[in-house]
């Protein structure tokens, strides 16, 4: 695994060690932010379940301004500070061990507003709808704040989640990557 563009392009990051976690492979990487980007003029980026902290140092290399990692494992969580440090974006990141929904609570206290959002929870765990439904409770989304829900290609996500409409969905095997638009009433 490799930062594929940006200011850290080329450096290597660590895996978790186990099968604890199933970090996205590069070919996902790449294609998720030719949907949504390639690059970013600023912003705040959620990695809210950060294995290995990949998607949110990639955005990080591409242009957003700060990150903030989440994640309930403690040996992801050490990985995603060595993964930060070795990108060089520790200035840049907070990392934390939480489970998601007291995390999100927990930012809505701060009154933090994401730009971007990365939501790759255990496919097993059928949980998306309901973390996207209380980002927006909490006000966690900026306008036009972008979603990136990475889950199991048997799942689909096609109606609109609140004021969160759908923009693309592709394949990678057994991968599905939905991105989703938060739409504020203001915006409309």
């Amino acid at each position: 695994m490799r930062v594929i563009s940006g200011s850290a392009k080329g450096r290597s990051l660590k895996a978790v060690p186990g099968m604890g976690t199933r970090p996205t492979t590069d070919k996902v990487k790449e294609a998720i932010f030719s949907m949504i980007g390639p690059y970013f003029d600023g912003g705040l980026v959620l990695d809210l379940f950060a294995g290995t902290g990949g998607l949110g140092i990639e955005a990080l290399s591409r242009g957003m301004s700060r990150a903030i990692f989440t994640d309930m494992d403690k040996k992801s969580v050490d990985i995603v500070r060595e993964n930060v440090k070795a990108a060089g974006f520790e200035e840049q990141a907070e990392i934390y061990r939480n489970d998601a929904g007291k995390a999100l609570k927990a930012l809505a206290k701060r009154k933090a507003q994401f730009d971007l959002v990365f939501l790759d929870p255990p496919y097993r765990l059928k949980i998306l709808r309901e973390l996207v439904e209380t980002m927006q409770e909490h006000g966690l989304l900026a306008d036009s704040a972008t979603i990136v829900m990475e889950h199991d290609a048997g799942d689909v996500y096609d109606d609109p989640i609140g004021r969160c409409v759908p923009l693309r969905r592709a394949e990678y095997g057994e991968t599905a990557v939905s991105i989703f638009k938060y739409i504020n009433d203001s915006d409309s």
